[in-house]
């Protein structure tokens, strides 16, 4: 498939009605959350009741969670290191984007701290946080990337890995769940990517294989940086 048959096909793909429009991403957000205005940490205050335990005998998800967090926003990474592993605190002390304000609750073992002021890429909206026993152990977070193709490759790359937390990184919850409907085959057709072109309101990113092709529509830009918002088919 060529590379001129796609781009001809992306802006036919533009107008279907199968794709979503994608809203502008709010004003700039703040880099390194250092910088952040202050925010209470939600973490038990001394004096306060301790800790819920869970049946096992350790701090419950939600506890664990809110201790890295708010080691995180005293910028302790000693404090961060004895509830999480190193590559949890890495990620985490890495966030782009100023602090969550909100705690989102647990799901199971999976916390979630996200925004209510400011507008990040992705459906995540925020960090989560993955808790085994007394340690988080992995940390997603709304991620900044400054080109259209790093984000359409990115959440091809967590596709095919398998992990929506990772796809809603770097995309809309829209765009992760059209995408996952079918699970990647690596013994399947392979894709290809064709690189992004202008649109209307952003880009189209094309992958194309035997007998179609898929595009990914990405909006934002370099200073608030990018995000998969919707995703299209279009057959031979």
């Amino acid at each position: 498939m060529s590379a001129r048959w796609l781009r001809g096909a992306a802006a036919t793909a533009a107008t279907a009605a199968f794709l979503v429009p994608a809203s502008p991403l709010a004003a700039a957000p703040a880099f390194a959350h250092t910088a952040h205005a202050p925010v209470q940490a939600p973490v038990q205050a001394p004096g306060q009741a301790p800790a819920r335990v869970s049946a096992h005998g350790t701090a419950a998800p939600a506890a664990v969670a809110k201790k890295l967090f708010g080691a995180w926003l005293r910028a302790d990474r000693h404090a961060a290191s004895r509830v999480a592993t190193a590559g949890a605190v890495s990620t985490l002390f890495s966030y782009p984007f100023r602090a969550p304000d909100e705690f989102a609750g647990c799901s199971g073992n999976a916390c979630r701290f996200v925004h209510t002021s400011v507008r990040v890429p992705g459906g995540l909206d925020g960090v989560l946080m993955v808790v085994s026993g007394a340690k988080v152990t992995k940390v997603y977070e709304s991620r900044h990337l400054a080109k259209p193709s790093a984000a359409a490759k990115y959440l091809f790359d967590a596709w095919r890995a398998g992990d929506r937390n990772r796809g809603l990184e770097i995309a809309t919850t829209t765009a992760v769940k059209t995408l996952f409907r079918a699970k990647y085959d690596p013994k399947g057709v392979k894709y290809f990517f064709q690189g992004c072109s202008s649109e209307p309101k952003g880009y189209s990113c094309a992958y194309s294989y035997e007998g179609g092709g898929m595009f990914m529509h990405v909006r934002g830009s370099k200073s608030r940086g990018y995000e998969v918002t919707s995703i299209g088919y279009i057959a031979d």
